[in-house]
């Protein structure tokens, strides 16, 4: 059963007098992660739940708040629609997955089929080494062709294929980038360090979503470790992570990670005081909503690594 479930909140806040206003320490923290910028203008994809997952759409701009370094920042555009994305799709064909494979393609396939015409994809598949298997396309078949002759073999380079997916997506034409790995187990055959892949990720505009199916029974640590790992990548983009025991939820998570991404807020604004140093700005999100609605949950990017001079 999945981790965290994403059946959908809508909410339609009223008007906010200010006495309503939810005090910072009641205010969720956003996840950690960092953005980069070659403008004055920094995006901040956000996504909002509820204390058991599910996913809340219907808040307005006037319920966000935006903080550069502690300094409130104009929200300049605001916007939750289906905008294109660029999605790299990352899969695990090592051995242990050669029993969970089929639905695995079948995942795959239904995260494609909530796509957007102007969407972007790649595939990389990695058991042994990562291996880029398609460049960027826009055509879902691409992709599920490159599935249909994969047969799962070897060991699990998990921390080398994030790192392959974090440099393809470099070459991205949407603005909105995501990475979904689907794996079932942790590293155990690559040559980048955990460290190494966090601080990666940590300094690239791309969300990773994290699929795990994970066996009851784990024969080593790095299995072991395995399921945190993914949550830990995950959550430091502003991402989400989600656990199964059952290879047959595949497909549905896959299909909840895309309404994710169609119903995504994404706040942009024009630093004040802007600086072009090279350093990471601190970023956080609040969520200013009426009282009486319902704890919830803000999954953002937190800083960014300003453009250098």
């Amino acid at each position: 059963m999945a981790q965290t479930d994403l059946d959908q909140v809508h909410i339609v806040p009223r008007a906010i007098p200010a006495t309503d206003a939810i005090q910072p320490s009641a205010v969720p923290s956003s996840h950690t992660g960092l953005i980069r910028r070659d403008v004055d203008l920094v995006m901040v994809p956000v996504i909002i739940t509820d204390t058991t997952g599910r996913l809340v759409t219907g808040l307005q701009k006037q319920n966000f708040k935006v903080f550069e370094e502690k300094q409130k920042q104009e929200i300049r555009s605001f916007s939750n629609e289906d905008a294109p994305i660029s999605v790299g799709i990352v899969l695990d064909t090592s051995g242990s997955m050669e029993t969970k494979i089929a639905r695995a393609k079948e995942a795959v396939a239904e995260f494609c089929n909530t796509a957007n015409p102007q969407d972007q994809f790649f595939l990389i598949t990695f058991s042994d080494t990562p291996n880029a298997d398609s460049g960027f396309t826009s055509s879902a078949q691409d992709i599920q062709n490159k599935l249909a002759f994969i047969t799962p073999k070897g060991n699990t380079s998990l921390l080398d294929a994030v790192y392959l997916g974090i440099q393809k997506m470099r070459h991205a034409s949407q603005p909105r980038k995501a990475l979904i790995v689907i794996s079932d187990g942790g590293d155990n055959h690559s040559r980048y360090t955990e460290n190494e892949i966090k601080s990666a990720v940590r300094e690239a505009d791309v969300t990773l979503f994290s699929i795990g199916i994970y066996d009851r029974y784990f024969p080593t640590r790095e299995e072991r470790l395995g399921p945190q790992l993914m949550s830990d990548l995950a959550e430091s983009t502003g991402g989400m992570s989600f656990t199964l025991d059952n290879p047959n939820d595949l497909p549905l998570v896959a299909n909840q990670i895309g309404r994710v991404l169609r119903e995504q807020y994404v706040l942009a604004y024009h630093p004040k005081n802007a600086k072009h140093d090279g350093q990471w700005h601190k970023i956080k999100v609040k969520l200013l909503l009426p009282k009486g609605l319902p704890y919830l949950v803000v999954h953002a990017k937190n800083g960014y690594f300003a453009a250098s001079e």
